[in-house]
């Protein structure tokens, strides 16, 4: 089934087909970002994945959206839907056609739940928006829930006024040595951004994404011009990269990597500054550095990260976290005891 009619409440919901539509629509929401752009499902279709793109009509006119993609696990099979749905959660009929259609789709790929994380800053009202829908509070987390993101309205000058004093030293520290900064959608350069990748894992102790991934994530986004590889270098050696995506209001730091050198130069700070010179020529309003954790989390493993985004002065934002909607409830169980464990253990 394609189409879906609310006509009770006055809402017909479809598959969306055109790239130009979809993206015509979603980029020209405040809130929106990558997580619901159209390149970003192409990508997940490049993996073998099966995905979902609805579009919400009043009569003629697009009225919201939402993508999904269908992620197959040993505890069960289930549509994630990050960044959205992108709808007017106040207005209960749009709400109650949507997640009808949400739960059907759900049931209509064998799926044993449906995990949504919209795309709202937290509150009481948006909770209960949820609970009333028969949501329930996720085990895991879909997507990050609690951002660092900078005001691109502000000036350079503005945001490095507002930033720490040991950022403004790194700065200074870099502005003295001849550091190369580029910017490019080039095969050479996601094919570094692999290796550097790979060997930043190995130095952090953490599990590295596949070049495959990488790369089929980069291909996606360049077919649209949504992507650009930062890359910093001194004496012909390569510091640090940032993989950066941009779509509609908003910048999105997606991943960063750093040599050993590259920390010891303090790199980093420089190619972020390229990178929201190029999001304000874009239009957009919003720097997004993602993830960040509580600053007394001292012993969680993306502390110092966190600390290096805080650096900027940025806005600590919360976004609704992650909500189950069950279709099966016994298999959920499942789902519920194996993440609730894996939570604990990896401390996420």
């Amino acid at each position: 089934m394609t189409v879906s009619d609310c006509a009770v409440f006055g809402f017909t919901i479809e598959d969306a087909t055109s790239r130009s539509v979809w993206d015509g629509y979603v980029s020209k929401l405040p809130e929106a970002n990558f997580l619901q752009s159209w390149d970003f499902y192409e990508f997940h279709k490049a993996r073998g994945k099966k995905i979902v793109r609805r579009l919400v009509y009043r009569g003629e006119e697009i009225v919201g959206a939402y993508a999904g993609v269908v992620e197959t696990a040993r505890r069960g099979r289930y549509l994630a839907i990050a960044g959205g749905p992108l709808i007017d959660f106040s207005d209960s009929k749009m709400v109650s056609s949507v997640f009808s259609d949400i739960r059907e789709q759900g049931r209509l790929l064998g799926c044993v739940f449906v995990r949504v994380r919209p795309q709202e800053v937290m509150s009481d009202n948006i909770l209960q928006v949820l609970s009333n829908q028969g949501l329930k509070r996720a085990p895991m987390y879909l997507s990050v829930e609690f951002a660092g993101v900078l005001d691109l309205n502000r000036s350079e000058e503005e945001i490095l006024a507002g930033a720490s004093q040991g950022f403004r030293r790194k700065l200074r520290k870099t502005a003295k040595l001849d550091i190369e900064i580029t910017a490019d959608t080039s095969d050479e350069s996601i094919k570094e951004f692999c290796r550097l990748e790979k060997l930043h894992a190995e130095r952090q102790k953490y599990v590295a994404f596949s070049g495959d991934f990488l790369k089929k994530q980069f291909e996606a986004f360049r077919e649209g011009g949504e992507v650009l590889i930062y890359t910093a270098r001194y004496e012909g050696e390569t510091l640090a990269q940032n993989f950066m995506i941009f779509y509609g209001p908003e910048a999105s730091y997606h991943y960063g990597v750093s040599s050993e050198l590259g920390t010891k130069y303090s790199a980093a700070p420089l190619l972020h500054i390229a990178a929201m010179e190029e999001a304000r020529k874009r239009g957009c309003i919003r720097y997004n550095l993602w993830g960040i954790v509580e600053p007394d989390e001292k012993s969680h493993r993306f502390y110092g990260v966190s600390e290096f985004k805080r650096s900027f002065g940025c806005e600590e934002l919360r976004y609704t976290p992650a909500h189950d909607m069950i279709l099966k409830p016994l298999q959920y169980q499942k789902t519920k005891l194996v993440e609730s464990a894996r939570k604990r253990i990896r401390h996420v």
